[in-house]
């Protein structure tokens, strides 16, 4: 019998290159919160893939980016940090974007972190003819060439229709070392409940707000639990949460007209919420201004950065 093998694989790209996506689609449930817009992810969640011969780990970062704000730079080195930790680095190239300097940055970058397995991956196939995906798939190794990056592999996938994503799980399993499985079996992240719940939150609370807001809004979940004396076939849990923004002018955005905006993201979290834990959600939201939070360090690590 072959054996078995476990590691840890992280995918990484500019921002919005379909790298959460693709998590959740390996993974098969939603465990990296997906949204159209860039820089939503900022806690590293780790999706976990159970196979009979192999425990991949996935692990998320950020997308990597040149820093404007303090925020910015702890992400950075938070994605670094990560890279030299894991067994198989997955680059990802969307298909319909040419390469540009933002992926020539992030290679070079790459580059430094010399033992790490490195994959390209082309995201997002489904929304190319074949023949522009043949020239993405050429760019990609010409880059690699060019930054002195040698591809394991070049994978083209798409998330969306599930086109190769078994795929691209067996090549990743296949460049892992051999070991015994690090997670119990059925367990699929390793990320604490109220840190899933504050990111699906704050997943809500980025859909349909204009450009201003996104990078303003942090989630801090402040209490959750069983509501206590209900029968056992019939649980309620209690989550409260606080959403933070920067400014008075943005706290009116996230509220709405009487309070319109703040219910719809409610409604919308908490049918996440209960489809991610498998148990009726009351949830309770409320909007403060921290002045200022990105670009102060201890205003940062009160929001768990």
């Amino acid at each position: 019998m072959s054996e078995h093998k476990s590691g840890f694989a992280c995918f990484v790209g500019r921002p919005n290159v379909g790298k959460s996506t693709l998590t959740n689609a390996l993974v098969g449930t939603k465990v990296a919160i997906t949204s159209s817009r860039p820089q939503t992810t900022r806690t590293v969640v780790r999706g976990i893939v159970h196979r009979p011969d192999a425990q991949l780990i996935l692990v998320d970062t950020p997308g990597l980016h040149r820093p404007r704000t303090l925020l910015g730079e702890r992400l950075n080195d938070l994605v670094v940090t990560t890279w030299a930790e894991v067994d198989v680095v997955a680059v990802c190239f969307p298909a319909d974007e040419k390469i540009g300097p933002g992926d020539r940055f992030l290679v070079g970058e790459l580059g430094k972190v010399r033992r790490t397995t490195k994959v390209a991956v082309v995201t997002k196939t489904d929304t190319v003819d074949p023949g522009r995906l043949g020239e993405q798939l050429l760019a990609v190794q010409a880059l690699g060439e060019e930054t002195g990056t040698d591809w394991a592999e070049i994978v083209p996938v798409s998330a969306v229709s599930g086109d190769q994503v078994s795929l691209l799980a067996d090549l990743l399993v296949g460049l892992l070392p051999e070991g015994p499985p690090l997670y119990p079996d059925g367990e699929l992240s390793d990320t604490p409940e109220e840190a899933i719940v504050a990111d699906l939150v704050r997943e809500a609370a980025l859909e349909g707000v204009r450009d201003e807001l996104p990078h303003s809004i942090a989630v801090v979940v402040e209490e959750m639990g069983l509501r206590e004396g209900r029968p056992a076939d019939k649980p309620l849990l209690d989550v409260h949460a606080i959403v933070f923004v920067e400014r008075d002018s943005q706290k009116g955005i996230m509220i709405g007209h009487r309070g319109s905006r703040l219910r719809e993201v409610g409604t919308a979290a908490r049918k996440q919420i209960e489809a991610m834990l498998g148990t009726p959600v009351y949830l309770d939201l409320r909007v403060k201004v921290a002045k200022d939070w990105q670009r102060d360090p201890k205003q940062l690590r009160r929001l768990g950065f």
